[in-house]
């Protein structure tokens, strides 16, 4: 059996997500103390779990916005010099909240032989849509599904933007397409030098994935054909503020369409040398 790396949070998720799930909804008036201890315990690791509206929130940061990217979120350890977003909150963590929301492991990009529908275990260096091996199709990630949205405050305005708008395509001149980000709930493996077995998004620390990979490593991945490619996605420097800059990401179960008064007031402000203040006028003297 597996040792849990989780501790009691996962336990209190799970007992949580065996309820019958639909529409975001109220707890039940019998778990309303579970739910508490749960929300209280992830919040002091900086996670927001609200069941009442199905998300998840976490605070992060910006990197770079002028580099190919492919994650869209990492921590400390993680790939951040192909990172959009960056945070400090463990992984395992953030998995423990997604479980509590009630989502189930979907299922990976793969390569499958067209004949027999068969998935390929191995397909060496097919990571583009260049190289696809003419004998394999790609099947898509498909599963439980999340929208992502990063908020902050900009002086007294708020900004909340789904993050395929703070991505822009190389190959289209746009923004990413809008879609779901299929759960994929990482993984357990043996690793050498440890007794038991580990939660790999812990152990390399990237939590979301841009560009689609096949080993099953991230908490949630993109799900489009084009994420096959690894060359085309950059930050959408219109849209987002500077490096450095504190976010607050969204992980929802149902669109967004506006926060409520209390999270949005939580949103991370930008320092004053990042904020999209007008410029002062000179005097008249020049001064």
């Amino acid at each position: 059996m597996l040792m849990n790396p989780f501790g009691p949070l996962l336990a209190a998720a799970l007992a949580l997500a065996q309820e019958p799930q639909g529409p975001p909804r109220p707890p039940a008036p019998g778990s309303a103390d579970a739910v508490k201890a749960l929300q209280e315990s992830l919040a002091r690791e900086g996670i927001g779990l609200d069941l009442e509206h199905g998300w998840v929130s976490l605070p992060a940061q910006v990197l770079d916005r002028d580099v190919l990217l492919e994650y869209l979120l990492v921590g400390p350890q993680g790939a951040r010099h192909e990172s959009l977003f960056a945070t400090d909150v463990t992984p395992s963590l953030v998995n423990t909240a997604l479980l509590a929301l009630g989502l189930e492991p979907g299922r990976n990009a793969a390569w499958v032989v067209k004949d027999t529908g068969a998935v390929a275990p191995d397909v060496p260096n097919a990571e583009t849509a260049q190289n696809q091996p003419p004998d394999y199709d790609l099947v898509l990630p498909a599963g439980d599904g999340l929208y992502l949205y990063a908020g902050w405050r900009d002086g007294d305005e708020v900004f909340l933007y789904r993050v395929e708008d703070l991505l822009t395509d190389l190959a289209t001149g746009r923004s990413m397409r809008r879609s779901k980000w299929t759960y994929l709930g990482s993984r357990f493996a043996k690793v050498r030098d440890k007794e038991q077995e580990v939660f790999v998004a812990d152990l390399e620390d990237d939590l979301i994935n841009l560009a689609l990979f096949f080993q099953g490593n991230t908490l949630l991945t993109a799900s489009l054909p084009e994420c096959i490619e690894q060359t085309i996605w950059v930050g959408n420097s219109w849209l987002l503020p500077p490096r450095d800059a504190p976010i607050e990401l969204f992980l929802s179960r149902e669109r967004i369409d506006s926060l409520p008064a209390d999270w949005a007031r939580l949103l991370p402000s930008l320092p004053p040398e990042a904020q999209n203040a007008p410029p002062v006028p000179a005097s008249a003297d020049g001064k």
